[in-house]
């Protein structure tokens, strides 16, 4: 085993799926990159990939074929013992099952830090976000759009996950 995958496995006893849920602007890359150090996890996030790739955030088809990609690799990389971070969103209870599901049955554990925000934050955050070069903008009756779609995690939902470890 190659020595950082053993130095994340000893660390952590086992591999380890971290859920970050929340909408636009609630703090999901912030969190992720201190995690990411935290733990000596690996850092998925879609956003930066599907910018790098040259697609715009809210390419539908694209968004899904990338998440399905990062997925992907993130199951080799938990099969090898690593901390993966995945900052999707994870905006429906059904998608937070099927990958504490399936990361479960490979042995890992499972954390959903739900990143709970105020309407009235997410859109200052967002206004911040939207004066920052290079930026997708985001409007407010999108965000709101997506306030609607977004299903919350209930406790029952998130005493199923594993407690953080820090």
């Amino acid at each position: 085993m190659e020595a950082w995958r053993e130095e994340k496995v000893m660390a952590h006893g086992r591999p380890r799926l971290v859920l970050l849920c929340g909408l636009p602007g609630a703090g999901k890359t912030t969190t992720a990159r201190r995690l990411e150090q935290e733990l000596s996890a690996v850092r998925l996030a879609p956003d930066e990939w599907l910018s790098g790739l040259g697609f715009g955030l809210f390419d539908g088809d694209a968004r899904e074929r990338v998440e399905q990609c990062l997925w992907q690799h993130a199951q080799a990389l938990l099969a090898s013992g690593a901390v993966v971070i995945m900052e999707n969103g994870f905006w429906e209870s059904a998608e937070r099952d099927e990958k504490r599901l399936q990361a479960r049955a490979m042995g890992a554990a499972v954390e959903l830090r739900y990143l709970q925000v105020p309407i009235e934050e997410l859109e200052r955050r967002i206004a911040l976000r939207n004066q920052e070069p290079g930026s997708a903008v985001l409007t407010v009756e999108l965000l709101r759009s997506f306030q609607e779609q977004f299903q919350p995690p209930t406790q029952d939902e998130l005493d199923l996950f594993d407690a953080p470890l820090f």
